[in-house]
């Protein structure tokens, strides 16, 4: 049996190192986690790497919401990609879509060639694809390596039956990651039902904010959005599912 990988989204420092102490095999790095992660500032790479040496794998992503995207905002990817890769990331998570929702191969081929040693990791942009079964063969095609994905829906467990055709027609050529609600439970169920042996989680837990003083009549983000509840990945629920994985591991 293959090694099993656990990947914990982070956007935070303490996130991060709770995630390694759990037993996480990766990072995908990110910022602003709320609205589905954004590109991670530079310095925020560099203060993880001043605490663990964990694998890093950095989000690239330069707004909140569809993956289609303008010459200026591609100009951004590209940046982003040089400016990890230098740094010594060792990996990127990118997707790009045109409009009637097919793979921008294209662009995805220059980030290929940009990219260096990185891995790259095809993102939730697959989620919303027009055409999984043939994004994924254009993505093995570009020498991509791993497919995030919660199967096209809003969790795992409801996109199970994508998950497990994926993992079947994909034949090793390709990682399929399991994403969107994965924790020790799920990860029991859906690892005997479609065999997929790499996973992604947050592990999070909702804090309430230190401050004292609040300013009720303000809100400063969107409507529904508090800014007095900080989102953190807990190093328990991180270690729940490597317990579960290196379990699966020994049979």
């Amino acid at each position: 049996m293959g090694k099993f990988t656990l990947e914990a989204c982070v956007d935070s420092v303490e996130s991060a190192i709770a995630a390694a102490k759990g037993g996480a095999d990766r990072l995908e790095l990110c910022q602003n986690l709320l609205i589905g992660g954004t590109t991670p500032v530079p310095w925020l790479f560099q203060e993880i790497r001043q605490h663990t040496d964990i694998r890093i794998h950095a989000l690239i992503r330069p707004r909140f919401g569809d993956f289609c995207y303008t010459d200026y905002e591609f100009s951004l990817i590209c940046d982003a990609v040089e400016t990890f890769r230098q740094l010594g990331a060792e990996g990127i998570v990118v997707g790009i879509l045109k409009p009637d929702g097919t793979l921008d191969v294209e662009r995805m081929k220059i980030l290929m060639e940009r990219k260096g040693d990185m891995s790259v990791t095809l993102h939730r942009a697959f989620d919303v694809c027009a055409n999984p079964i043939a994004a994924m063969e254009q993505a093995v095609h570009l020498g991509i390596d791993t497919i995030l994905t919660s199967g096209q829906e809003n969790t795992c467990v409801l996109g199970k039956e994508l998950l497990k055709k994926l993992v079947k027609k994909s034949a090793g050529r390709i990682s399929i990651q399991v994403g969107g609600g994965v924790d020790a439970g799920v990860i029991r169920d859906l690892y005997e039902y479609t065999s997929a042996a790499a996973y992604h989680m947050s592990g999070k837990i909702v804090m309430n904010s230190p401050m004292e003083h609040r300013n009720k009549r303000l809100n400063m983000g969107g409507p529904g959005i508090n800014e007095y509840e900080i989102w953190r990945t807990d190093e328990n629920k991180i270690r729940e599912a490597r317990q579960v994985l290196d379990k699966l591991q020994q049979r």
